[in-house]
């Protein structure tokens, strides 16, 4: 119990940021809310401390970021670490997208574009939402980002490693 302490963020530590104006949201994709809530993962204290210079942003995600996030925080590190980032959400910390139906046969054509990489749901599904929500930013800890354009061609400015 107390080793899961000092590794794991709980919800409680872990206060959601106040929301901005609708303008200043950033989509999340799956490292860094591994990270947030994992405090031996080499990115939290990264991460930990973009959000706390950034308090005005909006957070949002995709219910494939959030399945693969929870799925291996509870992984690696224990079930009460994806507890942990669903509390958060409930809170407020990170908005889920609802994505509509036909929000499918984007995340489709966006797998189909980029074949030739391994393909990645919760990717495609982050970039489905940049285009459907107009949100050019992104907190990730992957450098890959940039490989996905929308129609226009412009990749996603990950804020992270910008």
């Amino acid at each position: 119990m107390a080793a899961r302490k000092s590794t794991v963020l709980t919800a409680r530590e872990a206060a959601p940021p106040p929301y901005g104006p609708p303008g200043a949201s950033v989509l999340v994709d799956s490292g860094p809310l591994l990270a947030l809530f994992n405090r031996s993962d080499r990115w939290h204290t990264k991460v930990s401390q973009w959000l706390l210079t950034n308090p005005s942003v909006q957070l949002v995600t995709t219910w494939s970021v959030l399945t693969e996030a929870c799925a291996m925080l509870a992984r690696r590190v224990h079930n009460e670490a994806a507890l942990d980032v669903l509390r958060w959400a409930l809170r407020g910390g990170i908005t889920v997208d609802g994505a509509p139906q036909d929000a499918l046969v984007t995340v489709l054509a966006v797998s189909e574009r980029f074949a030739d990489l391994p393909f990645d749901l919760a990717d495609a599904s982050v970039a489905e939402a940049a285009a459907r929500l107009r949100i050019r930013r992104i907190l990730s800890i992957d450098s890959d980002f940039d490989v996905y354009r929308d129609q226009a061609g412009r990749a996603l400015k990950n804020v992270l490693l910008a």
